[in-house]
């Protein structure tokens, strides 16, 4: 092994620009895998997290916009009935028996929480500034539990919501448009004209536009009072449970336990996750095709090494070398190449990506963004060596069993 690893050396280093031609073929084709895929994993992680904050694991609600059976389904419920421009029913959006299902709920032992809520839409009122947006009437504690609200908070607590009857947390985005700050009192109304005089206690930030520029959170018996409803009166129940990734199984069961109306994350998120997908296979596509390009080139490479070597090779063949040795040799130089162009490959493509991330970026209103989120996850840098060495090992062990078996007679007769 010591003389097939010397011969290659000697081999890669006789031409040297040939050599670093070929790794270079490998460094930039990992080089911009690590960096399109920490790019573009950091970009679906962010999307992730926004579809977190945005929803939680399971809503579970009365969905009245359900088909509902006419009566004449229910008389004749054999034959064709087909009743034109019926007139929605106008019925109570209210979940039965909430707080008993929030209570049932939170003894399965793969539910970590369970948070009523009961959202309206209202009119921000402050000076001469009106703004649409929806206030939710939540138990603070347990939506700190679903959305981690706390570490969310710029200005005031979540135990002053708690302590204070008429208190209100606003997100950062409609303190900005309202120009209000922690003390101040806004005029709410109701789309039904109640008006209620609210206290800021809090500001907080999610990070995404769309609840941070028109959310406000206030206690659910507020709210209740404010739509004029009973102590009971709950629209929604969000539920976080130990594992996310499996809440669609579970939304069906709870679903037909209920019997309300329970959407999962996934399904209330699809259009976001959609683009995640599309986005990981353009990532891997663009860099397969940029590791397979250089494995033609180390391909063409090794196949002009091999005819500038005929000579060489039939010497080490004449002295008692056998075709695997010397296939064995070519290969070693291939797999050289793909190695030590691999490692260089990582070490540009984390500068690059440690680069990007310092690159500012603006989210505007919508994301709470500074830079670029970068995933610098370790899986993605093995992945990557591991597919380079492959992809050069491949490339190279053509070649190199076609060496293997050269005769050299034909060689010596030639000269």
């Amino acid at each position: 092994m010591n003389v097939i690893l010397t011969i290659a050396k000697t081999h890669l280093l006789s031409k040297p620009k040939q050599t670093l031609v070929a790794m270079l073929g490998v460094t930039f084709g990992i080089g911009m895998f690590i960096m399109m895929i920490s790019l573009m994993t950091g970009l679906n992680n962010f999307t992730e997290d926004l579809t977190k904050i945005s929803s939680a694991d399971i809503r579970l609600y009365k969905d009245v916009t359900e088909p509902r059976s006419t009566i004449l389904d229910r008389i004749h419920p054999i034959g064709l009935n087909h009743v034109h421009s019926v007139k929605p029913k106008n019925e109570s959006d209210k979940i039965r028996n909430a707080r008993q299902i929030a209570e049932i709920l939170r003894e399965d032992p793969e539910i970590i929480g369970v948070a009523p809520r009961l959202t309206s839409q209202v009119f921000y009122n402050f000076g001469p500034v009106k703004l649409n947006g929806s206030v939710a009437g939540v138990d603070i504690l347990e939506e700190d539990k679903l959305f981690n609200l706390s570490s969310k908070m710029k200005a005031g607590s979540l135990s002053a919501l708690i302590t204070t009857s008429n208190g209100l947390i606003i997100g950062s985005g409609l303190a900005k448009k309202l120009s209000a700050k922690l003390g101040d009192l806004l005029i709410l109304t109701t789309p039904q004209g109640v008006t209620y005089s609210m206290k800021v206690v809090g500001i907080f930030q999610l990070g995404l536009g769309e609840i941070d520029n028109v959310r406000s959170y206030s206690n659910i018996s507020t709210v209740q009072k404010l739509l004029g409803k009973d102590a009971g009166y709950i629209t929604d129940l969000n539920i976080k449970t130990t594992d996310y990734r499996s809440a669609k199984l579970k939304a069906e069961k709870i679903q037909a336990t209920f019997g309300e109306k329970a959407e999962d994350w996934e399904t209330a998120n699809s259009t976001l996750l959609a683009g995640a997908i599309i986005r990981d296979i353009m990532t891997y596509s663009v860099s397969i095709t940029l590791l397979i390009v250089a494995g033609f080139g180390i391909y063409n490479i090794l196949n002009m090494t091999i005819y500038n070597k005929m000579k060489d090779i039939a010497i080490l063949k004449a002295t008692g070398f056998a075709a695997k040795d010397v296939t064995a040799i070519f290969l070693t130089q291939s797999l050289i190449i793909g190695l030590l162009g691999s490692l260089m490959g990582l070490i540009m493509g984390f500068v690059f990506s440690l680069l990007l991330a310092q690159v500012p970026f603006d989210g505007g209103e919508l994301l709470a963004l500074d830079s670029l989120p970068i995933n610098f996850d370790p899986q993605y840098y093995v992945i990557g060596i591991v597919f380079g060495v492959l992809t050069t090992a491949l490339a190279g062990w053509i070649p190199s069993r076609k060496a293997g078996y050269i005769d050299p007679i034909e060689i010596i007769r030639g000269i």
